[in-house]
């Protein structure tokens, strides 16, 4: 039943991505074949996908190596589904693929995309495809930052003490360069000229956090409470079992928004009248620290997605 359904609705199309080649697999018509990760390849294997009604053109999430095919997927107007290779992964187990091909997980992706329809994804300019790889290489210098200055601690002032001070004097001066070029690109997303408004008129939120929402989280404003509370990773997640009632933990979402969020949140419970209010109301309760500040950076990103939803700057 499912087949027919999808059959009368579209073909599923996966694609199993590599650096060099492209493995497709048609799920409703068994149809197999390989091309080159170029343009020419993309270029023949969309013509050949194109005389197909096309439900999804579903492929895992590389990092880079899936955005030649995306994009020129992406101009044609096709549904482009860009997905996580875990959920992949785990489908691959629910249905006890243990084998692994090219050949095999094509097929597999496009299996998945017919039993689990997922939603197309969006298309990104290349602007704001720059703009997350700003995002990310600025977390992979802080990253690198903060390891040196634990080594720094660590090692103290004996004769490797100025090796430290130079990398860290460099990796300051290549966050700095980041940070410039960051804010040049979204200065070029008008779009985002009244979120940014919005979201800096919150006492504890700086430009870091507004970059990071803006680049990672544009859903924000579009979900209600509960969903952006998901998609960012901190909603409690039941662990139930007959009698047993465990711990409510967060898990799941977005780690770089949430990483951003934690900081940010901190920050607020010491000039933000509202989470302030709320964090101390928590731990005067008995609620452990770090619970409460969760539960602050909850109610943290649900204020922020209610402002940019209604347009409405931040009032105490």
């Amino acid at each position: 039943m499912t087949n027919r359904k999808s059959a009368e609705a579209g073909v599923n199309v996966g694609v199993d991505i590599g650096k060099e080649y492209l493995d497709f697999h048609i799920h409703e018509r068994d149809v197999y074949w390989r091309s080159d990760n170029t343009p020419d390849g993309i270029r023949y294997s969309l013509n050949r996908i194109s005389r197909y009604q096309v439900a999804r053109l579903v492929m895992e999430a590389t990092g880079r190596y899936e955005l030649l095919l995306a994009d020129a997927a992406f101009e044609r107007k096709m549904p482009v589904v860009i997905a996580n290779p875990r959920a992949i992964r785990r489908y691959a187990g629910a249905v006890e693929q243990l084998a692994k091909t090219d050949k095999l997980d094509a097929a597999l992706i496009a299996e998945f995309a017919a039993r689990i329809q997922p939603k197309p994804s969006r298309s990104q300019s290349k602007n704001l495809r720059e703009i997350r790889d700003l995002l990310a290489r600025r977390r992979q210098l802080m990253n690198m930052r903060t390891r040196e200055l634990n080594r720094q601690s660590i090692m103290g002032d004996g004769v490797l003490a100025s090796t430290y001070r130079r990398l860290i004097k460099q990796l300051d001066k290549e966050v700095e360069w980041v940070d410039q070029k960051l804010n040049a690109a979204i200065e070029k997303e008008s779009a985002w000229d009244e979120k940014k408004a919005l979201l800096k008129s919150v006492p504890g939120v700086g430009d870091v956090l507004v970059h990071t929402l803006l680049g990672d989280l544009p859903e924000l404003g579009t979900l209600n409470n509960k969903q952006i509370a998901a998609l960012t990773g901190v909603a409690p997640m039941n662990r139930d079992s007959g009698k047993l009632r465990g711990k409510r933990r967060i898990r799941g979402g977005r780690s770089t928004v949430r990483v951003v969020l934690y900081m940010a949140t901190v920050s607020a419970t010491l000039c933000n009248p509202a989470i302030k209010a709320h964090y101390q109301n928590l731990v005067a309760q008995g609620k452990h620290k770090k619970v409460a500040i969760t539960a602050c950076m909850r109610k943290m990103i649900t204020i922020l997605n209610a402002m940019v939803r209604d347009g409405e700057p931040w009032a105490a």
